[in-house]
């Protein structure tokens, strides 16, 4: 039996709901785990075992910025995500090994795009391109269709270069998440097949949280902070 788990949710303090409620939810949902990326200007870098966070979604301004976080946060984490759209960005995330996740590859506003150069990044460096569920239910009309062809078009690259992929809710309330099933069936909507999309929310997912992509020297193990996969 598949294990699910989604990779990119919003907690306290970020939001007002508590990671304890987001994980009592999601684990009636039939997932085994969910992972609080917050992002990094409404945590610092104040990450201690009790907080709650085993994961933390990094904005940044500029290239050097993004790498000086990078350092930062790099083995304090379960899953150490950049939140992308910027071409720059992207690049510059998908070139670094230390990184997990690329959440939002096409921006808010889908300003930024993947191409085969970046898919090559992607699969080289072990750095899951991220699908956002929770953008397409949030859209409307000609911009859903609009980022559905965005979608569309970022899957025959992960799926050509095989770079690792994840399906995530990014959700901000209990509200927001959604059971695999319903995940599996939105990710149709862009052209994933059932077991690829399955796969997004499983194999995938606690491939990451296992290291399973990163070179040997570069892993630090979080030890004693299993128990944190399921916040």
């Amino acid at each position: 039996m598949s294990k699910f788990f989604d990779l990119h949710v919003h907690a306290y303090p970020e939001t007002e709901v508590p990671a304890e409620e987001l994980l009592r939810v999601a684990k009636r949902y039939g997932y085994t785990g969910i992972v609080i990326t917050n992002h990094d200007d409404t945590v610092g870098s104040d990450l201690k075992s009790n907080s709650g966070f085993c994961g933390i979604e990094i904005r940044a301004n500029s290239v050097a910025d993004l790498k000086r976080k990078i350092k930062l946060y790099h083995g304090k984490v379960a899953v150490l995500a950049v939140h992308g759209g910027n071409d720059k960005i992207n690049r510059a995330a998908l070139e670094d090994h230390r990184v997990d996740v690329l959440a939002h590859p096409s921006g808010e506003n889908r300003e930024g795009a993947l191409n085969q150069v970046l898919a090559r990044f992607a699969a080289k460096n072990g750095v899951a391109i991220e699908f956002n569920l929770n953008a397409i239910i949030q859209s409307r009309r000609g911009e859903r269709a609009r980022m559905l062809l965005k979608m569309r078009s970022n899957l025959k690259l992960v799926r050509k270069y095989k770079a690792p992929l994840i399906l995530t809710s990014n959700a901000r309330t209990i509200y927001d998440l959604r059971a695999p099933r319903e995940m599996i069936a939105l990710a149709s909507l862009f052209g994933m097949e059932r077991e690829e999309a399955a796969s997004a929310l499983s194999d995938f997912p606690q491939g990451i949280l296992e290291k399973r992509w990163k070179r040997e020297n570069d892993v630090v193990v979080l030890k004693n902070e299993n128990k944190k996969i399921n916040y």
